[in-house]
């Protein structure tokens, strides 16, 4: 209970350490203050640190969902999909493409195809990253070399490397001010995506991403304290419990969720926080059907 009270303590103290800082002669950094704004237990920036642009834009940055109506020039666009893809990579392996759908059509009907998402339909541009463990194949069979590792760590390594490279891409893109938002959904329907795109075997797609530029300044959202997801030395679930109450209260007193999940099923919680909407939108299956899809992908799930 003292944890518990020291971290909800913490918690209060920052949010109003954020309003104060409007308040008074000497604000804090902008960098500072996103960090203060996502964390509790935020650390300090040291020297030099809070004029870092990068930085601030990685730390204040937040998804986004409503664009401008001009388009993303495609001299932009190749500048980010390379910086992207000169992320690292498993064993300089290579393996995600982007696809950049340019065509109006092509876009829509993505759209279509992550339902229930109608601000999709309304991005500037839309790119898809796909895991592409084909060209380590083709390689082998231009080589007349047997591919010796058709196993789990084929379509993971492929995955992660997708994962880089998204990463890498938003950081540069709302780094030049453009708002994204990636899109999990597009393995709602795999196979859909997969046609849509003509995604040979061993390549599938991992999430989409939508770009743009932001109509409204990005909120940045509470993330839990850093006690809890950075570790040092060891793995550490000690107060975790306790941490994720306070932050649940934190949460739902300075960002409550617009409405919540599955109203007829839980019914309306008075305390609706981060925990019970994780806990209600996996109760329900989701994309059950999605390692049915890379196996048929050509891809051993041993």
């Amino acid at each position: 209970m003292r944890q518990f009270l020291k971290i909800t303590v913490s918690m209060a103290y920052r949010n109003l350490a954020l309003v104060l800082d409007y308040m008074t002669d000497t604000p804090l950094s902008k960098t500072q203050f996103a960090l203060n704004a996502r964390y509790a237990d935020a650390p300090d920036l040291g020297s030099g640190l809070d004029q870092n642009n990068l930085l601030d834009s990685m730390l204040s940055r937040g998804s986004c969902r409503s664009f401008e109506p001009k388009p993303v020039p495609d001299e932009i666009l190749g500048v980010l999909s390379a910086a992207a893809l000169a992320s690292p990579s498993k064993s300089d392996l290579q393996q995600r493409d982007i696809v950049i759908l340019r065509d109006p059509e092509t876009r829509s009907e993505l759209a279509k195809l992550v339902d229930g998402q109608d601000w999709v339909a309304e991005a500037p541009m839309i790119a898809v990253f796909c895991g592409n463990n084909r060209r380590q194949r083709l390689l082998h069979d231009w080589q007349d070399v047997a591919f010796a590792n058709d196993h789990l760590d084929a379509f993971f390594n492929a995955a992660c490397d997708a994962a880089i490279a998204l990463g890498a891409f938003v950081t540069a893109a709302e780094a030049l001010g453009l708002g994204t938002c990636p899109i999990s959904a597009v393995r709602n329907e795999a196979q859909a995506v997969s046609d849509l795109l003509g995604l040979p075997d061993h390549v599938f797609p991992f999430a989409g991403l939508a770009i743009g530029y932001p109509r409204d300044r990005a909120a940045i959202s509470m993330r839990l304290p850093l006690r809890v997801t950075c570790h040092i030395d060891r793995y550490d679930e000690h107060g975790v419990q306790e941490a994720v109450a306070a932050y649940d209260k934190a949460r739902a007193a300075s960002q409550p969720y617009a409405k919540q999940r599955l109203v007829e099923t839980f019914g309306m919680a008075s305390d609706y926080g981060w925990s019970d909407d994780k806990v209600r939108q996996y109760s329900e299956p989701e994309r059950a059907n999605f390692g049915a899809f890379v196996r048929a992908k050509g891809f051993r799930l041993d």
